[in-house]
């Protein structure tokens, strides 16, 4: 219940209420003039909300918790996505916007996606790490020195996939 109330309070305005009140939803002129931006855009929108709700599913059956910091997660999450990115959440957000923006033709968007992701990567260094770290030590050590932050690995990081 905590994991779906904080997925339509947090990415749910973030990825949908704000870039909606920025835009309406009102179709523009193409992003840079190229219409095929639209198509791209829609397959943005619909794999980052697969990739969003597939992680959320995660933190509340295998980290058994929310990604909300009021209610963290007592397992720390390797699984699916997660052996390919430390962030999909924080990147599916991301992308969901900038899908909107292409979908949209609207610039606007696409800079509130950049300040978002800056906004995100900021946290993400200066809060999140740093927790994680003290919380689960040498688990999230190895896991962060094995899985970028930002642009997934090619191939599954295999190190545990289960919680101890």
């Amino acid at each position: 219940m905590g994991s779906a109330l904080f997925l339509v309070l947090a990415p749910g305005v973030v990825a949908f209420v704000v870039p909606w009140c920025i835009s309406n939803w009102r179709i523009q002129a193409p992003l840079l003039g190229f219409p095929p931006a639209r198509i791209v855009g829609i397959i943005v929108v619909v794999l980052g909300i697969a990739i969003l709700l597939d992680s959320f599913a995660r933190f509340a059956l295998k980290g058994i918790g929310t990604p909300a910091p009021v209610a963290p997660t007592r397992h720390l999450v390797v699984t699916g996505l997660y052996r390919f990115v430390r962030n999909p959440m924080y990147l599916a957000v991301t992308s969901v916007i900038l899908g909107q923006s292409m979908i949209f033709g609207n610039l606007t968007l696409l800079g509130y996606g950049g300040l978002v992701w800056l906004i995100t990567h900021l946290f993400v260094i200066g809060y999140e790490e740093p927790t994680l770290r003290r919380t689960f030590g040498a688990e999230y050590d190895a896991f962060s020195a094995k899985v970028p932050r930002w642009i997934p690995r090619l191939r599954p990081w295999s190190g545990p996939m289960e919680p101890p």
